[in-house]
């Protein structure tokens, strides 16, 4: 059996970066408690990631990348199972970097490029929805007044972007543990394809309502 060559130590450090903001929330997370987490000293921390601000960067440069290009498919998109699907994977991005969004009003107030870089998220999450908008009408799945079509994607955004804190609200001590994902993210999906229900052909809005159920009765299993 071929042996794995051990990782990176700064993979690493990431890695566990990412776990320990995600489970704790970044304010609550130290450059002390990573290094215990990791089992190396501080100094050894310092040496790869001199501040904790570079390591919430190198997170986002992350799932920056990740997210532009899952919103490129929205070009893709004709129909509500497309965008079921787009939608759910968006949440399952934001997901896997929740403490991003946990902490969102937080980290912009002390962090000036992610306040910059946030902004050009919005910007191509309400460009990415408007293509899917425009493929879905297209196609005939969706019928909106080209003068909806502003308000519609910007609303859309809002819950896309908000919709963990909403989830953290409603259950402060479980709504962002692991175990809660799946049930977590199918509102969320839900919740914002609901926002298209006035706009969709009807056999479209069936389908919309058919999804739900199904979706619904998989996780109450």
């Amino acid at each position: 059996m071929v042996k794995k060559a051990p990782r990176r130590t700064a993979e690493r450090i990431l890695e566990i970066t990412l776990e320990l903001f995600n489970r704790f929330g970044e304010p609550n997370v130290s450059t002390t408690l990573i290094s215990a987490e990791l089992g190396i000293s501080p100094g050894n921390l310092d040496y790869h990631s001199p501040a904790k601000d570079e390591l919430i960067n190198s997170l986002f440069d992350r799932y920056e990348r990740a997210l532009n290009e899952l919103l490129n498919a929205s070009d893709g998109v004709r129909d509500v199972e497309d965008a079921w699907f787009f939608m759910h994977s968006l949440f399952e991005l934001i997901w896997q970097y929740r403490f991003l969004y946990r902490d969102l009003n937080d980290l912009l107030s002390k962090n000036r490029r992610l306040e910059t870089h946030f902004q050009a998220v919005l910007k191509n999450k309400t460009r990415a929805v408007k293509a899917l908008l425009d493929g879905m009408s297209r196609a005939g799945a969706v019928h909106i007044d080209s003068r909806e079509v502003e308000a519609t994607a910007t609303s859309m955004v809002v819950v896309l972007t908000y919709w963990l804190s909403f989830e953290y609200v409603r259950d402060p001590r479980r709504a962002l543990e692991p175990e809660n994902a799946q049930s977590a993210l199918l509102r969320g999906a839900q919740h914002v394809l609901n926002l298209l229900a006035p706009y969709l052909e009807q056999g479209q809005r069936l389908h919309l309502l058919k999804l739900v159920g199904a979706y619904n009765n998989h996780t109450d299993k």
